[in-house]
């Protein structure tokens, strides 16, 4: 049985697509055939509303396992798991989360409390993606330590060098202390409005900076409006509206994602400048 690669999304920029990242690279992945779980780890409870929950309404949350982990307390992993119509699981998230990280600061082992519940369901799944929130917090540390690689979306219409490196360092000191096997992935290039000159130099500027480092995933993924009405609908962008440019632009991509799979192809950063 083919081992669960668990991906961190992650960027501590907002606005960069990460979420409509997870909900459409996990959907396109069960499309191929793949087991996938999606775990909201933003207290916002963004993807847990893409995928057609009320956030505020949901009883069983990540907040919930991950508190009954710390405590050490008996539960059974699979309860709260939301099974989408489009193949694909969550767990869910919201604000009670922000709660949560305040208290992990605390917790004994703190960084490997989301690993340690993950560790009871990930043989169910081929791919565990976590959509992390857009900070540096112990969320994100906790999702990094859980986590075999990292993709980053990263908005093609400005370039922040210092919000990727202090991601970056964040990779090496979870690499260090917690994680020594943590690979990125790579850059998805994400809302590419290829008609304007700004966005053509802002690639650029990200492959040339960037890319003798890193991989930059081929795909790129376009600027669209049905990618930002589906976010209230409750569905992928399969499903809304499957012929979009949007909609192959991440059939595309969930490709290069298992051909890199596959292939266990490994990209590090530079040191941390």
């Amino acid at each position: 049985m083919q081992k669960c690669k668990t991906i961190a999304i992650c960027n501590q920029k907002g606005g960069v697509g990460k979420t409509t990242t997870a909900v459409n690279l996990g959907v396109a992945l069960a499309e191929q055939g793949k087991r996938v779980l999606l775990v909201d780890a933003d207290p916002q409870g963004d993807l847990t509303t893409c995928l057609g929950l009320d956030a505020d309404n949901v009883e069983i949350t990540l907040a919930d396992k991950l508190a009954a982990t710390v405590i050490e307390r008996r539960y059974d992993p699979l309860e709260g798991i939301f099974h989408h119509k489009e193949g694909v699981d969550l767990m869910p998230s919201n604000m009670d989360l922000e709660a949560t990280e305040n208290y992990l600061v605390t917790a004994m082992s703190r960084e490997n409390v989301l690993k340690s519940y993950l560790s009871k369901v990930k043989r169910l799944y081929d791919y565990i993606l976590i959509d992390c929130r857009p900070s540096l917090g112990m969320l994100t540390i906790n999702a990094l330590t859980a986590a075999d690689s990292v993709i980053i979306p990263v908005q093609a219409q400005y370039l922040s060098a210092k919000a990727m490196t202090q991601l970056f360092q964040t990779v090496e000191k979870i690499r260090t202390h917690t994680n020594p096997d943590l690979a990125i992935d790579g850059i998805l290039l994400t809302i590419v409005d290829n008609r304007t000159n700004l966005a053509k130099s802002t690639v650029e500027a990200i492959r040339r900076n960037f890319g003798n480092y890193l991989r930059i995933f081929n795909t790129q993924i376009p600027i669209a409006v049905k990618a930002a009405e589906v976010a209230a609908k409750g569905k992928s962008i399969f499903a809304y509206e499957p012929s979009s440019k949007a909609a192959i632009a991440y059939a595309e991509f969930a490709k290069e994602v298992l051909t890199n799979a596959k292939t266990q192809e490994r990209f590090y950063t530079p040191d941390a400048r």
